[in-house]
């Protein structure tokens, strides 16, 4: 059996663990699954009904993506992503996976959040935005090089963000858009973004 790993391919958490998977050449069945009508299996296995989702051969379950990145960079990693301040990257992930994604989605989806205005919800994401600009102002990743841990299980976040108003962003942001670019135009992050047919269980 083969590990089977349950995703979908605009998902911030399953793109930085498809990435750390690809970067340690963990070999994956990639199962592209629909929001709309979730395998059976992958429910079962994972109640909570999120993507990802690692299956290992022995059935070994794994459906947190920084535990899985973890996991993955704990078989191999060539390049020393882990190699960094682990207590500063796990601090600056925390964020972003708490009130960050929380702000995030309040401006991108700003008409289901109308006790702000976008321009204002915006504002309450741009104050980790900030936070990561003054990083890179004299580094090249968040945590010294670039890429480490915490590029990668961040930056899927910052590309959404951008996503809504990318002049806005290029403009208020240069240093940051410049990380993000480097990122996304990386051949890592660019065979982990191949397409693949929606899983049909």
């Amino acid at each position: 059996m083969a590990n089977i790993l349950y995703s979908y391919r605009r998902c911030p958490y399953a793109m930085r663990a498809r990435m750390a998977l690809q970067y340690a050449g963990i070999a994956v069945e990639i199962r592209e699954i629909s929001l709309r009508d979730k395998p059976q299996h992958m429910v079962a296995l994972s109640p909570k009904a999120t993507v990802p989702v690692l299956v290992l051969p022995d059935e070994t379950v794994l459906d947190e993506s920084l535990a899985l990145m973890f996991w993955a960079l704990n078989q191999q990693d060539a390049d020393g992503w882990l190699e960094i301040d682990l207590a500063a990257a796990k601090a600056l992930i925390q964020t972003n996976d708490g009130w960050f994604k929380k702000a995030l989605d309040a401006y991108k989806y700003a008409e289901r959040h109308p006790e702000k205005t976008q321009v204002e919800h915006r504002a309450v994401g741009e104050v980790f935005l900030q936070q990561l600009t003054d990083l890179l102002q004299h580094q090249d990743g968040l945590c010294g090089q670039l890429p480490s841990l915490a590029d990668i299980a961040i930056f899927p976040f910052i590309r959404q963000f951008k996503g809504v108003d990318s002049h806005w962003f290029e403009r208020a942001y240069p240093e940051l858009n410049n990380w993000l670019t480097t990122l996304t135009q990386s051949d890592l992050f660019n065979s982990i973004m191949q397409k693949h047919p929606t899983y049909l269980a």
